[in-house]
């Protein structure tokens, strides 16, 4: 952007000690829009100072950020949603100049090698066996605790580059790779757990019932293994808690990507990540249905 009078004036006040001064230069300048941020990286490369240095990184991240909420309001207002283009947006979050392509590649690379192992005479469990051996031994995909100290884990740029991810960037994977090639598996509500689930094919979510009569098996993300309904039910035992029709209904894609905020957003509790915090949950509560 063309560096105006007006902007230089605004750049020669960041520095300013008074707290509304900063608060109403800040709102002025992020109001450019991001076509600012290459003369902001430009001031903070000929800076020499660690306090307009941290201002400046304010003021990118602030451009970036309002950037992402429009781009996370236009994906909720989308007819059908695209869980993969969700969850990189989670990842641009940490990783604004985050590079898709790359991924797409990958993603295409990974649904061919199942796409050429499918047919339509397989069964359900076939079918999801062959899912799961690309993704975790051919692929090698590993699964790790969900641990709020590893906020990498979260994220799916992350994923395709280092092969591990936790359940839920995990699972939303397989559901990617189910979904591009017509396998009818889902994620279900299942307390503190999450877990995917291949439906009958010809299962209506619209029609009254229990889904869980429409379950044919459980997946666990975090290795690709499969589980029966005694399983889940000795699961509920466990936890003491009744399993009711809900847990068992397939979960919309808005759903899936404000749990991952909400879960990723766990990771910046400490006192100078607190604002990502307060950032992220502002972002999952625009996509609540």
């Amino acid at each position: 952007m063309e560096e105006t009078k007006e902007i230089s004036a605004l750049f020669t006040l960041i520095d300013d000690p008074d707290e509304e001064v900063f608060s109403s230069v800040s709102d002025r300048i992020v109001s450019f829009g991001k076509a600012i941020i290459p003369n902001l990286e430009n001031l903070w490369e000929t800076s020499a100072h660690e306090n307009i240095q941290g201002r400046i990184e304010l003021l990118i991240h602030r451009l970036h950020y309002r950037d992402l909420t429009e781009e996370f309001n236009h994906w909720k207002n989308q007819p059908e949603q695209d869980l993969l283009n969700g969850a990189l947006l989670v990842a641009r979050y940490q990783y604004p100049d985050l590079a898709i392509a790359g991924v797409y590649a990958e993603i295409e690379k990974i649904r061919r090698n199942i796409w050429l192992e499918l047919n339509s005479y397989l069964t359900p469990l076939e079918q999801t066996n062959i899912l799961t051996t690309i993704l975790y031994n051919y692929y090698n995909l590993k699964g790790t605790e969900i641990n709020y100290a590893e906020p990498n884990e979260f994220l799916m740029n992350k994923l395709i580059d280092t092969k591990k991810g936790n359940a839920i960037v995990n699972g939303i994977l397989y559901l990617i790779m189910a979904e591009l090639l017509d396998v009818p598996i889902r994620a279900i509500n299942i307390p503190r757990q999450f877990i995917l689930a291949y439906f009958d094919v010809d299962y209506n979510w619209q029609v009254p019932g229990n889904p869980a009569q429409k379950i044919q098996f459980y997946i666990d993300p975090m290795t690709g293994h499969v589980f029966t309904q005694k399983d889940v039910d000795t699961y509920f035992k466990r936890i003491q808690v009744p399993p009711t029709t809900s847990y068992f209904k397939p979960i919309s894609k808005k759903r899936i990507i404000q749990f991952l905020l909400e879960e990723y957003s766990k990771c910046f509790d400490a006192g100078n990540q607190q604002y990502k915090k307060t950032e992220l949950l502002i972002l999952a509560e625009s996509l609540g249905e």
